[in-house]
């Protein structure tokens, strides 16, 4: 695990208690740090020992160094914020704990990765890039295990986080030497004063950084060309790749743009073109991202379950030239205005979940065939008839999962389950 001297003698909180939670609560119990945690499960509590139990809210914090939280704890409703504030405690999350530990680390460089759509599978292609040259990488913060819990890289190593708008908003003295920023859409707006107000958080990534340390931005929509120009950052587009082609799990617009941010902070970093093309052509993929399940009958099955609003989904639609696509969930729009360019792609479509009748109305209105499956497992049944060899298939929600599945992954699970019980 990650420990430092920062935490020695000093009291903290530790707000919830899953993984990132008992991951903080060890490494800064092994830094020689007091802690007070809590988390209102009692099968959670019973996971950590060395500590007393309390809740923070409720607690008298005077002298506390900081209450960790998680990222899904709602800064803008949730009382703890204005309690720590009384106090003048600051409310930090894990990777602030990480930022204030590197002075203890070896020698070392970060790489820090947000945006609204794509960041997982850069993230997951920097460090897959980066272990193709040989050098020590590990991938943390909104991907992998906790960053607290990881035993630190040797000298020369390259941590390359993910963060979202949550984690930046938790974070005060991450000085990441290069900072990456895919895109930014409207997302999470109950968390925050309107639409600016989520891209002023995206935009703290950089407001961190040392002046001569590296900004990237993916200069492909309007607040981040605005992003880009005031912090003075390397500007690039999806139309800056060539030899796509040749990367099996990076097809599409979408691709094109996590590969082209990829190539050019492995640059940054000193990796070679030759390299990067080694990487780039036998990158494997994320799970439940453009994640090729199976093929069938000559028909590919696609599981996209990650793309949980029309943003992420229009360019996996632009990835393939016929698709049945299987969409709804729960909405976060009324419209699909980001898909409909793609349209042309779509042979036709089967709907589940809540948005399924709005989302019904709106295809059959652009003129595409709709079956409103109502379930995923019926949709896989319904696509899987209707698909000809050479189409595909595609679970590409444009919603979260969370009306019928716990999250996207257990949804693109059930997907792999239903394709794999096909009798084709």
């Amino acid at each position: 695990m990650i420990t430092s001297r920062a935490f020695a003698g000093k009291t903290y909180a530790v707000l919830g208690l899953a993984r990132s939670g008992v991951a903080t609560v060890e490494a800064l119990l092994a830094s020689g740090a007091t802690v007070v945690a809590w988390d209102s499960k009692e099968e959670a509590r019973a996971k950590v020992s060395g500590v007393s139990f309390a809740d923070p809210v409720e607690a008298d914090l005077t002298g506390f160094a900081g209450v960790i939280v998680s990222p899904g704890v709602p800064l803008n409703k949730h009382p703890i914020a204005a309690h720590a504030a009384r106090f003048g405690v600051p409310v930090i999350g894990d990777i602030e704990l990480f930022a204030q530990a590197r002075a203890d680390l070896p020698a070392h460089k970060v790489v820090g990765i947000t945006g609204t759509n794509g960041k997982s599978t850069t993230t997951a292609l920097i460090k897959h890039i980066v272990e193709t040259a040989g050098i020590p990488t590990l991938m943390g913060g909104n991907i992998g295990l906790p960053i607290m819990g990881r035993d630190p890289l040797p000298g020369g190593g390259v941590y390359v986080l993910e963060l979202s708008s949550y984690q930046i908003d938790l974070t005060f003295s991450l000085d990441c030497d290069i900072a990456v920023l895919t895109n930014i859409t409207p997302d999470h707006l109950d968390r925050y004063d309107g639409f600016q107000g989520y891209a002023d958080s995206k935009e703290r990534l950089f407001a961190m950084q040392t002046p001569t340390h590296v900004a990237i931005v993916a200069t492909e929509d309007d607040p981040s060309r605005a992003i880009a120009a005031r912090r003075k950052a390397i500007g690039v587009r999806s139309t800056d790749v060539a030899g796509q082609e040749n990367w099996p799990a990076l097809q599409g617009p979408h691709n094109a743009q996590n590969a082209v941010i990829a190539i050019f902070v492995a640059r940054a970093l000193g990796i070679s073109d030759e390299v990067i093309e080694r990487g780039l052509a036998t990158y494997p993929g994320l799970p439940h991202r453009m994640e090729r399940i199976a093929e069938r009958g000559g028909v590919l099955f696609v599981n996209d379950s990650k793309a949980t609003n029309a943003t992420a989904t229009a360019p996996a639609l632009g990835a393939y030239p016929k698709i049945h696509w299987i969409l709804g969930g729960l909405p976060k729009t009324d419209d699909l205005d980001d898909c409909a360019p793609y349209f042309d792609h779509v042979a036709a479509a089967y709907t589940i979940g809540q948005a399924g009748p709005m989302f019904a109305r709106i295809l059959r209105e652009a003129g595409k065939p709709v079956t409103e499956s109502g379930t995923l497992d019926q949709a896989v049944k319904d696509a899987a008839a209707a698909a000809r060899p050479g189409e595909v298939v595609m679970l590409s929600p444009a919603c979260a999962s969370f009306d019928q599945f716990s999250d996207y992954e257990a949804r693109g699970d059930a997907f792999r389950r239903a394709v794999e019980g096909l009798s084709l």
